[in-house]
């Protein structure tokens, strides 16, 4: 049997230093944002009665790269291909160093 290795929450400050001690920051950082984006384009396209079909074919791409759009796992999701998404539920995408 593993040993757990339990700490006390109080030997850290914050989300960020546990993220970080753990060595998961970046990843989990990178899961939210794909995770909002997704839901918001899910909602934008539920709000204008748009299937994965139809959706796929006003991007003018596979039903495949929109299922890659709208995973939160899937990775090397382009901004070109993010940007055509927004642009066919009627949203922009705006991206900014932070």
């Amino acid at each position: 049997m593993t040993d757990t290795k339990f700490r006390d929450p109080s030997d850290l400050d914050t989300l960020d230093d546990f993220l970080d001690e753990e060595g998961i920051r970046k990843d989990v950082t990178l899961r939210a944002i794909k995770s909002v984006i997704a839901l918001q384009l899910r909602q934008a396209m539920k709000d204008r009665n748009l299937t994965l079909s139809a959706m796929a074919a006003e991007m003018d791409t596979s039903r495949a790269q929109l299922n890659r759009v709208l995973d939160p796992d899937a990775a090397n999701v382009t901004l070109e291909t993010l940007s055509r998404a927004a642009k066919v539920v009627g949203r922009g995408l705006k991206v900014e160093l932070v």
